[in-house]
This record gives C-alpha cells, sequence and structure tokens, in this order.
C-alpha cells in the first residue's frame, strides 16, 4: 500500500494553468510547485509571470510562460503550438482563467434588459469555450499521461441562482453571462468525464465568494448567509486542487467540488 505522501507527489508531472497570474491561479500555481510538478503558466498578453516565478522560484520545478487571449480561437491554437514545440507532456490541464468584467464594464451588471451580447459573448468565449477548446487541443497528450486530469474552476453561481439582496446599494451584481457560463462548465466536465474516460479524469470546482475588499454591506450580508461564517480566502482552494490533481483522486471523475463555507446548503 503506498502511502499518501506517495501519492500526493507531483514530481515527474507537468502541468498547465491558464489564468495563473491571477489571485487564484497563484494559489493554484503555488500547489502544483509545492507538490514538485513543473508548470507552465498562461494569461493574458502583459501579465506580470515575473513576480509569480519569483514567489515560488524556491520549488525546484520547471516554470514556462506563454500568452494567450483566451477570447481568440486563433491565440488558442497558437499556444498549443507553442507548447509542443517545447514539450512533449502534459499530465495536468486547469482550466482556471475566467471573464469576471467589472461592474463599469457596459453591458455586464446592468439590469437584464441592459445586459449586452458583446459582453455575454465575451463572458462565454473566455469561460466555457476556451475550457472546452483547450480540452479538446490537449487530449492527445493528456490521454498519454498515465494518469491525465482536467480541472475546470467554476463557481456557486453555476450552481445556485444569484441573491440580488447582497448588492442592493452596492455598483456589483451578478451577470448572466458570468452565471450561465459557469453552469455551462459544470456540465461540461460531466460531459468529458465521460467521453474521455478512462484514461483522463475531469472535475471542476466551484468557488463561493472570495474576500476581494468588496463593500463592507456586501460582505457582511454575505458571511450572515454562510454557516462558516466569512468568506472565502484564495488558499481555500489549495486542498482541491492537490486532490484532484494527484493520485489522491484516481477513482473521482465528473464530481463537481464546492467550496463555499456551506453557502450552497442554505
Amino acid at each position: 500500500m503506498r502511502m499518501i505522501s506517495e501519492l500526493i507527489d507531483l514530481r515527474g508531472r507537468t502541468a498547465l494553468i491558464t489564468g495563473a497570474t491571477g489571485g487564484i491561479g497563484k494559489k493554484i500555481a503555488f500547489t502544483i510547485a509545492e507538490l514538485g510538478g513543473d508548470l507552465i503558466f498562461v494569461d493574458r498578453p502583459g501579465s506580470n509571470y515575473d513576480q509569480l516565478k519569483k514567489s515560488i522560484n524556491h520549488f525546484a520545478v520547471n516554470i514556462e510562460c506563454i500568452d494567450c487571449d483566451l477570447e481568440s480561437e486563433a491565440s488558442r491554437i497558437n499556444l498549443f503550438d507553442r507548447f509542443v514545440s517545447n514539450n512533449d507532456n502534459l499530465d495536468i490541464l486547469i482550466n482556471n482563467a475566467a471573464f469576471v468584467g467589472e461592474s463599469n464594464l457596459e453591458g455586464w451588471t446592468d439590469d437584464f434588459s441592459k445586459q449586452s451580447i458583446e459582453t455575454w459573448n465575451r463572458a462565454l468565449a473566455v469561460n466555457l469555450t476556451a475550457p472546452f477548446h483547450l480540452s479538446q487541443l490537449f487530449y492527445s497528450l493528456l490521454k498519454q499521461s498515465s494518469n491525465g486530469s482536467i480541472i475546470n474552476i467554476a463557481s456557486i453561481y453555476g450552481v445556485n441562482a444569484p441573491d440580488y439582496s447582497l448588492y442592493k446599494d452596492t455598483s456589483m451584481g451578478n451577470p448572466a453571462a458570468y452565471s450561465a457560463s459557469k453552469g455551462g462548465l459544470i456540465q461540461l466536465t460531466r460531459w468529458l468525464a465521460t467521453t474521455v474516460s478512462p484514461e483522463i479524469r475531469v472535475n471542476s470546482i466551484s468557488l463561493g465568494g472570495i474576500w476581494r475588499n468588496q463593500p463592507s454591506i456586501f460582505v457582511k450580508r454575505y458571511c450572515s448567509k454562510t454557516p462558516l461564517g466569512r468568506m472565502g480566502h484564495e488558499e481555500d482552494i489549495q486542498g482541491a486542487i492537490a486532490y484532484l490533481a494527484s493520485e489522491l483522486s484516481l477513482y473521482v471523475t465528473g464530481e463537481n467540488i464546492v467550496i463555499d463555507g456551506g453557502w450552497t446548503i442554505k
């Protein structure tokens, strides 16, 4: 019988992380590096890879950075071409990048009647089309792995309907495109799990609200509705990443792990 320390060991394995330089992406990268896995960072052109690399350079892992505009099909294909020009294998694909918009983005958190088709299409391109396309592009490489794993980062807003009382008297909101794309990603996870098995496992992680200096009135309302009494922290994802990326979860596929402090059970 193998020890837990052996099952969780990612040495000799390679993980590609989209949205790597964002807050969640950094925690995912740190987790994979701590477990010994090599890393491919993918993010928008102009992203600060140096800061991310500096935070994990004490781990003896290989790191490569590739720019990609995930809204663009051509850019996604270029990402794959650049990857295979330098790498022969991929073991873990983590579709983490997300179009989250901003409160002042036109057609995003506006009233339903004013949410724009352009913004809808942009959100679905990054949040749903890109994970599908990247899974398709890297399918043959993941299939060759001894334990291929695709991890899709979803959201509780793809599980539950929005609670608009949270946003009253703030500029925040819950756009249809975000909820629909994250719900679609969870269903894509299930579809892929039945399609690419048994060589590749496919699972998703649905995060609850992450504290990022939101208005105090929003935070107070959110915490009051959460059994654990707080918003999430970016580091809360690390345990699930370690589990799904490693051989600890060899018999797990098609699952959506919810990390939300109990929000969705109320």
